[in-house]
């Protein structure tokens, strides 16, 4: 069974007719690691959304892990990881940073029960992977934008997704700290969980088998498998290839 199945849905936000994703049909299988490109307002960061039913299906049949999207929103929802661009915590947001990993298992928990000592160490086991057990204590919103960063993927993480959705996760992070992450995402994959990252930084992209889907104007231009290597000579023939069209 596939865990993602798209198959010829359009997509639009609410309150327009006019559809972002047009007639796209998209099958994801455990363990698949997905590199999805394109040009600004491709389309990219909607696909995602339409996945945890964000966004509103107008047309065609969607499921995840074997759920109805547009029936069972809040169920895909607990099921799928989604780290997206650029969030910011206003630096008086009074949650440590521990207190916001372990938010990633409420999904589990429901609101009223208590963690339990798996949720602890889920938790703790997701700050330790993504290196930041040294920070559990201290206020999300003093930290860095790259660091608040590592504590969303933590939390994705400690969901113990069944599928991860990452929207630029290297957007604040340095060189060194996209090389370390690499290395998380390809033991997730590893592990079975796939992996489907929108991103333009292809140096970021761990050194295994790809998946690569290009976007243009909502629609899926290319979907072939490659090389972490041969992403950007890819993309650049893509691009060249959109501007002649």
């Amino acid at each position: 069974m596939k865990v993602i199945d798209l198959r010829g849905i359009y997509t639009a936000y609410e309150g327009s007719d006019k559809p972002v994703i047009k007639d796209l049909s998209l099958g994801i299988g455990r363990g698949e690691f997905v590199v999805i490109g394109g040009p600004n307002s491709a389309g990219k960061t909607t696909l995602l959304e339409s996945i945890v039913g964000l966004v509103r299906i107008t047309h065609g049949d969607a499921s995840v892990c074997g759920l109805d999207v547009r029936r069972s929103g809040d169920e895909v929802r607990k099921k799928v990881g989604y780290v997206v661009q650029n969030f910011y915590f206003d630096p008086f947001t009074p949650f440590t940073v521990e207190q916001v990993v372990m938010m990633g298992r409420y999904g589990r928990l429901g609101l009223l029960r208590k963690p339990s000592k798996a949720d602890c160490d889920a938790a703790y086991s997701a700050m330790r992977i993504v290196g930041i057990e040294d920070l559990a204590h201290k206020a999300i919103g003093t930290l860095s934008g790259g660091q608040q960063q590592k504590v969303m993927i933590a939390h994705n993480i400690a969901k113990e997704p069944d599928v991860m959705l990452l929207d630029e996760p290297f957007s604040n992070l340095d060189f060194n700290a996209r090389e370390y992450l690499q290395g998380v995402f390809q033991d997730i994959v590893r592990r079975g969980t796939p992996i489907l990252m929108v991103s333009h930084a292809f140096d970021g992209v761990p050194d295994m088998r790809i998946r690569l889907v290009v976007m243009k104007d909502g629609r899926i231009s290319r979907d072939s498998v490659c090389s972490a290597e041969e992403i950007e000579g890819i993309m650049r023939k893509e691009c060249v290839a959109g501007l002649n069209a």
